[in-house]
């Protein structure tokens, strides 16, 4: 990875005091940015992914995200990183190598220790995939609504009449070079489904019963394999559609405590 630029972002709606961290991958020479909000005194990190349709800047610019996200991360004094990461990657391969450069980077820069990654719906499932494949990093996981099976997922979305189901398969499959049968082992590896003896971090995972975008039944499924897990938590919301959990805050405190 190289470090183009890092600059106070001077863009509204976001924050005076956020950087905009500018760079190029060390995969494939791509730009792309991520916002950095320093707080005093703390090495904790928040990692805060977009969802599906967004950029980095969905913290701040998207209303509802922002007036409950922002707050609690002000009040537990988390420095906060919010990539870019190749907008609809879906923590493809090459997105998880940005990723690991990006900690790398806040380590080095900032002295960064320890790193809860926070986001729901496309946000939430990269944060399961990510620490699937690099526990080390992931201090704690808050996925509010993701999918934790990324072949299954995209063949769901293939059977659906939605638009928007056609162009998040479509998304995940321009990023991982092809459907998933033309790409088996790269999938499954992006699947904590299959990995779940690495979930061994603080996880809180909670999810919309009634979620038409991302089916219930695999956070079901996860939290089946992982309920002998002492610091697994799995909240389901009765009659929720897949954003009932964008105000979820407590699985955030909850996570704090055992870290």
């Amino acid at each position: 990875m190289k470090i183009v630029s890092v600059a106070p972002a001077n863009q509204p709606p976001i924050p005076e005091d956020v950087l905009r961290v500018e760079y190029k991958s060390g995969v494939d020479g791509l730009a792309d940015l991520a916002f950095v909000r320093l707080a005093r005194n703390s090495r904790l990190w928040i990692v805060a992914i977009h969802g599906h349709g967004s950029h980095a800047d969905q913290l701040y610019t998207r209303e509802d995200v922002r007036r409950t996200r922002v707050p609690e991360f002000e009040r537990l004094g988390l420095n906060v990183l919010t990539p870019n990461l190749r907008d609809n990657a879906w923590m493809s391969p090459s997105a998880v190598a940005d990723m690991h450069d990006l900690l790398g980077f806040a380590r080095t820069e900032w002295l960064a220790e320890r790193f809860i990654f926070f986001g729901g719906s496309m946000g939430g499932a990269s944060n399961m995939i990510y620490a699937a494949l690099h526990p080390d990093d992931v201090a704690a996981v808050v996925a509010l609504g993701a999918v934790v099976d990324l072949p299954d997922y995209v063949r769901w979305c293939r059977q659906r009449s939605e638009a928007i189901l056609r162009e998040v398969a479509d998304a995940i499959r321009d990023s991982y070079g092809g459907e998933p049968g033309d790409q088996p082992e790269v999938y499954r590896a992006h699947s904590p489904i299959y990995h779940t003896d690495r979930l061994t971090m603080p996880i809180f995972l909670t999810h919309g019963a009634c979620d038409t975008l991302m089916p219930v039944e695999q956070p079901r499924r996860l939290a089946e394999k992982m309920r002998h897990s002492p610091v697994f938590r799995y909240d389901e919301i009765p009659g929720g559609g897949h954003d009932a959990p964008i105000g979820n805050t407590e699985g955030l405190r909850w996570v704090v405590k055992r870290i």
